[in-house]
């Protein structure tokens, strides 16, 4: 039965590729990334055999460890493991819970992140040929760490599924999913400047030498150091996580069997929302959908969310630096850029503003007076609290002017952008993080676009503000505002009653294109 599911999965595997070349295009260049990734890996483990021993077992112990931490948590961010061999399809084939357990661990090897991970783990020996007793161990711990990612993986999502399954928390983590990759930067360059780099190094290894992460990758230090004691605790404490892990990934794989994660939505009524308070007409409902979709899509939160944390990230990267007022205006072009794909994001949805039949001009005022609002207050707030921070409120005039410019101009370039192009994009509930097939280069050449235009406008107020800034000057101060109010209402005007009147003329075309990609 446990080959029966391997089979199962590559012949899935293989007719899903049957489908579309696109998806055959995307496997091969993953499996090339893939393999660089795996290459290195084995060039690194060699090169390490030729690291005194200390350092070796510290590089190993924490790179393992993120790499189980890896499989642990990236797929309750992703919302889910590859669900391809889905356990509720067997229900009534009668396959006994070893037989499923053993056989969906294994059939989540087989793909690029499996494939990837077993390779890496099993070149580590190579990193302790010259003591083959430790090369040995290293081999043991390359295996259970190997079953210590794919076991935790399905346990920890299997377990939480119901609470990630909830929409409100998959919004909160996907949101809060990109925090620690802005802050890595800075963290790692803060970590290594601090004890040298090597002697911080060796203290998170000695630590996660002990934990379900690192410990397998401590064996072989163990064999060389001839820590006999250290090596059996270090086992058992691998073998004790798998064991707890398949525990929890069967009983949760029981109530997941019993009872099916929902949406668990409510059934008390809520009200029309933003469609009651704002005005009945047609850009006051375009206004209370696009509301909506700021507060409820993470698509969106994704941009919102960014805001707060630039100026921090700054504030932490180069302390005390004048760097920190660019947040301001970085900020207004971020939330005003963020509605370019506005159309793609409807989806097939989009339907509803064919059929009204709706003003193209009513459309595009509707979604960028919210987008507008938001981004306007956001502005507000981030150019006050950095000028506040750097001690600089004679910049003030120039950051509002920049930043409520660039606002502006951003959104007149997105208003037309998201008329003009439609592309593949995450779904509703979907991790906004991802990428979807075929989306690649209409996503690049249109936003690439659009960011020369809006660059290209932009240009003369950012250049004023930034003179004023480095010069003092007030006066230049004062005329980045004049030249941000003219040219964002011109550039705002322009780019309403352009991007009207593209999705009055191609708005079927861009239904049907959005109704092909699903």
């Amino acid at each position: 039965m446990v080959a029966h599911l391997v089979r199962l999965k590559l012949t899935l595997l293989r007719n899903g590729l049957r489908r579309s070349v696109w998806q055959v295009i995307g496997l091969i260049v993953a499996a090339l990334y893939g393999l660089s990734f795996a290459a290195g890996a084995v060039a690194g483990s060699v090169a390490l055999g030729f690291v005194e021993v200390a350092l070796r077992a510290d590089i190993l112990v924490v790179v393992g460890s993120l790499v189980v931490a890896g499989w642990w948590l990236v797929p309750l961010v992703a919302f889910g493991v590859d669900a391809t061999l889905d356990p509720r399809r067997f229900v009534t084939f009668g396959v006994t819970r070893r037989d499923l357990l053993v056989g969906l661990t294994i059939a989540g090897l087989i793909g690029i992140p499996g494939l990837v991970t077993a390779l890496g783990a099993l070149a580590t020996p190579l990193a302790w040929w010259r003591t083959p007793v430790a090369a040995v161990a290293a081999l043991v711990g390359a295996v259970l760490a190997v079953l210590t990612c794919t076991i935790g993986a399905r346990a920890t999502t299997t377990a939480l599924a119901p609470v990630i399954g909830r929409r409100r928390v998959r919004e909160v983590v996907a949101a809060l999913a990109v925090l620690p990759f802005i802050f890595l930067g800075p963290i790692t360059s803060a970590f290594t400047g601090a004890a040298t780099g090597v002697e911080g190094i060796s203290a998170a290894a000695r630590v996660l030498a002990w934990t379900p992460f690192g410990a397998p990758w401590a064996f072989a230090p163990a064999v060389v150091a001839g820590e006999w004691g250290a090596l059996a605790l270090r086992l058992l404490v691998v073998l004790l996580t798998i064991v707890l892990a398949l525990r929890v990934w069967s009983w949760a794989l029981d109530r997941t069997l019993t009872d099916p994660v929902g949406e668990g939505g409510s059934a008390q009524s809520r009200g029309l929302g933003w469609f009651g308070r704002l005005p009945a007409t047609q850009t006051g409902a375009v206004a209370a959908r696009a509301a909506s979709y700021w507060v409820r899509d993470p698509r969106y939160a994704v941009a919102v969310i960014i805001v707060p944390v630039l100026p921090v990230l700054l504030a932490f990267s180069n302390p005390g630096s004048a760097i920190v007022l660019v947040a301001g205006p970085v900020a207004a072009f971020t939330v005003g850029w963020s509605i370019s794909a506005d159309v793609a994001y409807d989806g097939t949805a989009f339907w509803t503003h064919l059929a009204a039949p709706l003003r193209g001009a009513a459309d595009r005022w509707g979604r960028v007076v919210v987008a507008g609002t938001i981004g306007l207050v956001m502005t507000t707030v981030m150019v006050v609290g950095t000028v506040w921070y750097a001690d600089r409120w004679d910049a003030l005039p120039a950051l509002l002017g920049a930043g409520v410019g660039l606002l502006l101009i951003a959104l007149g370039g997105a208003s037309v952008v998201s008329a003009a192009v439609v592309y593949p994009v995450q779904l509703p509930g979907e991790n906004p993080f991802g990428t979807k097939q075929g989306a690649s280069a209409a996503a690049f050449t249109s936003q690439f676009a659009g960011f020369v235009a809006v660059g290209t406008i932009g240009a003369p107020v950012a250049v004023l503000a930034l003179l004023s800034v480095v010069r003092e000057s007030a006066a230049l101060g004062w005329a980045a505002v004049a030249v941000g109010a003219v040219s964002g209402v011109l550039a705002l005007l322009g780019g309403v009653r352009l991007g009207g009147s593209m999705l009055e003329r191609r708005g079927p075309d861009l239904l049907q294109r959005m109704r092909s990609f699903t």
